[in-house]
């Protein structure tokens, strides 16, 4: 395994304490792999898998989310997808308090845990826990939604950038909520929401973790990306869109996941399918060099080399005690 080069390197947690659960984690971009690998491995080292993904969690979003299929679950046992409904917003403590108890009923039948995701915030809270933080500031709150409403939602992220570019780094402009969170804290305290993520490195590892990145050169990341944007508008993404919307849920968290906003605009005849994918492979991009910019800057991730070989990884794996008997 190989280390990757960062711009900014988080400090270094210290170790899990005596007796800690040991936890596999597979993080990395959209599109690189991790779905397929982690079920490989749960299958040779006999573990189960949990979700790390802000996506997946919702019920009725199975294409443009790229769920595991039908085929994938029945080969591994899959926990935190579908989870919530669209209308819903999960934070990262809750996913960590979701994770922390699977994590327990995986090992409690002598299984082992398997953390599998590129949504990088929910990672580091089930790892490190929650940071302090100053507390919710509605009319704030309110505020910004009113400015993104009025200027978009590139304009916010734009703020956040200039005042804090790793933070901005690690969030997708459409995820409002947490653009806001940050601008908040900002706000509040005075302080770079980064540099308030970066204190809470010299925390202790909740879990005996072992986390692994995986991460295809630029090419081919970006050559799959394009392969899986086509694939979710040729598997049906615009009749799955259009039965969202005559639920009513337009308006959904969900649907300002990565390639719904394309779809309904296509759905709507604002914009060619073509034009809907091309979008969508560009967005999905941007959001994949942000997700690398996170997960470079974590010191925890052994960076696996490409392409991956399994079989070499399993049995260093099985060497460091990373197996359920």
């Amino acid at each position: 395994m190989k280390s990757a080069s960062a711009r900014t390197v988080r400090p270094k947690p210290q170790p899990a304490p005596e007796g800690a659960a040991r936890l596999l984690v597979l993080v990395g971009p959209t599109a690189s792999g991790k779905t397929r690998l982690a079920i490989e491995l749960a299958r040779a080292l006999n573990g189960e898998l949990i979700s790390a993904d802000s996506q997946q969690i919702y019920r009725g979003l199975e294409i443009g989310t790229a769920k595991p299929s039908a085929e994938e679950r029945a080969a591994a046992v899959h926990h935190l997808i579908d989870i919530a409904e669209p209308t819903e917003v999960l934070s990262a403590g809750q996913f960590a308090r979701m994770a922390d108890e699977a994590i327990g009923q995986i090992a409690g039948r002598g299984k082992l845990p398997i953390v599998v995701g590129g949504t990088g915030l929910w990672v580091r809270a089930l790892l490190l826990g929650m940071v302090e933080a100053p507390p919710a500031d509605l009319a704030l709150r309110r505020e910004l939604e009113k400015r993104a409403e009025l200027e978009g939602r590139d304009a916010i992220h734009a703020e956040l950038a200039r005042i804090d570019p790793e933070a901005a780094a690690g969030i997708a402009p459409q995820n409002l909520v947490r653009v806001i969170r940050a601008l908040e804290i900002f706000r509040q305290s005075g302080e770079r929401p980064s540099d308030l993520w970066a204190r809470h490195g010299f925390g202790q590892l909740r879990y005996r973790a072992k986390v692994l990145g995986l991460s295809p050169g630029r090419e081919e990341l970006y050559r799959r990306i394009e392969q899986r944007a086509r694939a979710m508008f040729a598997a049906g993404l615009l009749d799955e869109v259009r039965g969202l919307l005559a639920r009513g849920l337009e308006d959904a968290p969900a649907l300002k996941a990565l390639g719904y906003p394309q779809a309904v605009a296509a759905a709507r005849g604002q914009c060619s399918v073509e034009q809907a994918m091309a979008e969508t492979a560009l967005q999905t991009r941007r959001y994949a060099k942000r997700q690398l910019t996170w997960f470079r800057g974590d010191p925890l991730v052994d960076w696996l080399p490409w392409p991956v070989e399994t079989d070499a990884l399993v049995r260093e794996l099985r060497q460091q005690g990373f197996a359920a008997a």
